[in-house]
C-alpha cells in the first residue's frame, strides 16, 4: 500500500559529462546526502545563457533524499559542480511503497 504525504525529496540536477555525474553522485551518495543517485545519459539541454540560445548534451541526476537533507544536499552540490549556476530543481514524492520512503530515509541519517 503506497504511503501518502512523504518526506521523500527528488532533486533534478544535470552535470556535463559521465565523471562529473559519476563524481557528484558517489559523493553525495558516500555522504548520506542522497539515499540514490540515477544517472540518465545522453539528455540534450536547450536553454538561455548570457543572452543566447545554447545547446548541451548532459548527464541528468535524479538524486532520492528527504525533506530534511534537502539544504545540505543543495549546499554539497554547489561545491561539487562545474556550472556556474547548477540545476536545482526540488520535487515532492507524493506517494511511494512504506518499504522504499523507510530505506530512503535510513540511507540519508546523517553520521551513518
Amino acid at each position: 500500500m503506497p504511503q501518502s504525504a512523504t518526506h521523500a525529496r527528488i532533486v533534478l540536477t544535470t552535470a556535463a559529462n559521465r565523471e562529473e555525474a559519476d563524481r557528484i553522485a558517489h559523493a553525495l551518495v558516500e555522504e548520506h546526502l542522497a539515499a540514490c543517485a540515477t544517472i540518465v545519459p545522453g539528455v540534450e539541454s536547450v536553454y538561455q545563457w548570457q543572452g543566447r540560445i545554447e545547446s548541451s548534451s548532459e548527464f541528468l541526476l535524479l538524486l532520492k533524499t528527504t525533506e530534511e537533507r534537502v539544504t545540505a544536499l543543495k549546499a554539497r552540490l554547489h561545491r561539487l559542480h562545474s556550472y556556474e549556476i547548477p540545476e536545482f530543481l526540488v520535487l515532492t514524492v507524493e506517494s511511494g511503497s512504506a518499504a522504499y520512503l523507510a530505506w530512503l530515509k535510513a540511507s540519508t541519517v546523517e553520521g551513518q
